[in-house]
């Protein structure tokens, strides 16, 4: 799947949209002035701003996939950044509860938490301000002014796992990422479970960094498997997964003889693989988080925000998917059978790596 194209939010999936940004350095932003988020309102009057993760609008992954779809949202309906959309960096997890809290002070309609670990503090911040609209990303608050958007990225990880073991010349491939959690569970679990459905004997590593925001430890831990003998890594890292492409590039420009390739998450991270010989991206896992922002932007300015719905999206939906990459024919095709048995109830993927046999 190069490009999701989902229907509606909260009736079956996603529309499409592309948005223009705005700022924020530490918990700092621009601000955009509007009535608390209730109502049909014009779209010059209304205005909504995320809350980063740790990783950041340029993580290259979960957070910068969040602001491309605020940014669609912005050029789909000719508005201003840093007025109608902005986004608040936070560089570590204190920062929450004073970002959301900001975010509510200066008026914005409706709030964006990217990312499960802003749970706790949305939660709070939410259960003060009842009548303010949120967003949680990747969790669920049961809250009426809250809205809750899933993911089965465990299916899209499956897909990984199988292009992964058709790929492999070594039999031996990695797991990277970042902080342990029910969400990264999911994509282990399906990674190991698809690997697994092409070629039990095949040898898969699983390290955490502890972090979606350390380049450093990526770089440590991809380096520790190569050297170990995979030649496949997926990472679920954000930023941290910068860290992996880096040592992937110096590893291919010292020995391009010696193949070694990264499978991105949550955006075609194609560009990322590029190196001095060509790509080392085999593939992407995709999430549409820019579209399920666009879609409940538009809904919630139009009025009809779905607030206290937990929605939850995955192959069927065309909300996950695997871009082609550097696949093979052979290993497209082998994605594409295992693809349709998912979507068929054929093969249900396990969401826990403790369930993976």
């Amino acid at each position: 799947m190069e490009k999701r194209h989902v229907k509606s939010l909260l009736t079956l999936g996603f529309t499409s949209g592309l948005v223009l940004a705005a700022c924020g350095n530490g918990g700092g932003s621009d601000t955009a002035g509007s009535d608390a988020a209730s109502g049909d309102k014009a779209a010059k009057d209304f205005s909504v701003v995320m809350v980063t993760d740790v990783g950041g609008v340029d993580d290259g992954s979960f957070n910068e996939s969040a602001w491309n779809g605020m940014k669609e949202w912005g050029k789909e309906h000719n508005l201003e950044q840093n007025k109608n959309f902005a986004y608040i960096q936070s560089n570590e997890d204190s920062q929450f509860v004073p970002n959301l809290n900001q975010a509510v002070n200066n008026n914005f309609d409706l709030i964006y938490g990217i990312g499960f670990k802003l749970k706790p503090a949305m939660e709070d911040v939410a259960k003060a301000n009842t009548d303010q609209h949120f967003v949680i990303i990747d969790e669920v608050i049961e809250l009426d002014n809250v809205a809750s958007v899933l993911f089965k990225d465990h299916e899209a990880a499956y897909l990984a796992g199988v292009a992964a073991a058709e790929t492999t010349e070594t039999d031996h491939v990695g797991f990277i990422g970042g902080q342990e959690s029910d969400v990264i569970d999911r994509f282990e679990a399906g990674f190991l479970a698809g690997v697994k459905a092409v070629n039990p004997d095949i040898k898969v590593d699983v390290e955490y960094a502890g972090s979606f925001g350390d380049a450093a430890k990526g770089r440590q831990l991809a380096a520790a498997m190569y050297t170990n003998g995979a030649d496949i890594i997926y990472h679920a890292s954000g930023d941290t997964g910068n860290g992996v492409f880096s040592e992937a590039r110096d590893r291919m420009n010292a020995n391009p003889d010696d193949k070694i390739w990264v499978i991105g998450v949550d955006l075609d991270q194609q560009a990322e693989g590029e190196y001095d010989g060509g790509n080392l991206t085999l593939t992407s896992t995709l999430k549409g988080v820019g579209e399920a922002v666009q879609d409940l932007s538009n809904e919630a300015m139009e009025g009809t925000f779905p607030g206290g719905k937990t929605t939850n999206f995955g192959l069927a939906e065309d909300a996950v998917g695997l871009t082609d990459g550097n696949l093979s024919d052979d290993a497209k095709a082998k994605v594409q059978e295992y693809k349709q048995k998912i979507i068929d109830g054929e093969i249900e993927v396990p969401t826990h790596p403790d369930e993976v046999k």
